[in-house]
């Protein structure tokens, strides 16, 4: 998913995005507007639901507990314990279902029936991931509308915290959102954030790609505001990569900075040993060697503004085929699990 990329054509998608910024009629929970929100307030709202000393949700119907209980039952103890590391932690659940509510239902009945809160994943936006790997998403514009607020439905008054589609604002530098896609996406995340902010006890983090893919984050901030970040609870950072939390925190801090010190959250699940320094490209990203587990989900980070490190993309989960014949993008990669997981030490 988050890769590597230039910035250099902020400025020329987002002035082509104000032009075609689509005033059309809303859908369900859509605010409606085609204008730009940089008139509001840089200030994100308060949440009824404050980070600290929150439990997140363990998933037991996971892939890596489902493999822990595989190994088990063949009687390879080792590799069990190892997978356990992955399966017996807080990970994102991914939801990029055509009819999202059902699901969304049934995870945020579990987590609270468990005292705990679910991480959920929105991952549906048209021309998701740009027809790569993770190719997919909604047919259209209207139909996203429907989509979020079908997600936004099951989630109800239950507690939860919502990363709204990774890569999909840093992807209006890429050629599926230039010209009128660009504006309409941004339209799109923030209708997303309306929505999903209507629920009592749901947080909301944008996701505004990594460090390597930001190489001027003064330019993020007119973008990131037309996004709905000042809107939501903040922004993520790192979804799917490998920086360091301080790598990461060297360039989010300063994306704060534009949002007048909008709190985010790190993807912290494959960062143990940093990203592969000489790398380019997909090999850079995609199911790299050598990489680690990092920091356990938590919101006692220690650090100003960030309010949790969580494990986003679900480890040991494959990045995609990357060209070699690897598991398809979300599926369980044994083998990477295995090595990722024995890199922690």
């Amino acid at each position: 998913m988050n890769r590597y990329g230039l910035a250099a054509a902020l400025a020329l998608a987002l002035a082509t995005a104000a032009c075609a910024a689509d005033p059309g009629p809303a859908g369900p929970g859509a605010s409606g507007s085609g204008t730009p929100a940089t008139a509001a307030s840089s200030t994100p709202p308060a949440s009824p639901q404050s980070p600290a000393g929150t439990a997140f949700y363990v998933d037991p119907d996971s892939a890596a507990a489902q493999e822990v209980r595989r190994l088990e039952g063949e009687g390879r103890s080792e590799e069990a314990a190892l997978i356990r590391r992955i399966a017996d932690r807080p990970n994102a659940i991914w939801i990029g279902d055509q009819d999202p509510q059902g699901r969304v239902a049934d995870i945020t009945t579990k987590a609270r029936q468990a005292g705990r809160v679910p991480v959920l994943v929105a991952y549906h936006i048209p021309d998701r991931d740009c027809g790569r790997f993770s190719a997919g998403g909604a047919a259209g514009a209207d139909e996203y509308r429907a989509w979020i607020g079908r997600f936004a439905a099951g989630i109800g008054d239950r507690p939860a915290w919502v990363i709204v589609e990774p890569d999909a604002l840093a992807h209006i530098l890429d050629n599926c959102t230039r010209g009128g896609q660009a504006g309409e996406r941004l339209d799109l995340l923030r209708g997303a954030v309306e929505t999903l902010k209507r629920q009592p006890a749901t947080r909301v983090y944008v996701d505004a790609g990594n460090a390597g893919w930001i190489k001027n984050p003064d330019d993020w901030a007119e973008p990131m505001r037309r996004a709905g970040v000042p809107q939501a609870d903040g922004f993520a950072f790192n979804v799917s990569n490998f920086f360091t939390v301080e790598e990461s925190v060297a360039v989010a801090r300063r994306l704060s900075d534009g949002l007048g010190g909008a709190h985010y959250v790190i993807d912290t699940s494959r960062n143990g040993n940093g990203p592969v320094r000489d790398a380019h490209g997909d090999d850079a990203w995609c199911n790299p060697k050598g990489r680690a587990l990092g920091t356990e989900p938590t919101t006692e980070t220690g650090r100003e503004r960030v309010d949790a490190f969580l494990w986003i993309k679900r480890p040991g989960e494959s990045d995609g085929e990357c060209h070699r014949g690897e598991p398809r993008a979300g599926d369980w990669f044994p083998e990477y699990a295995l090595e990722i997981a024995r890199n922690a030490g």
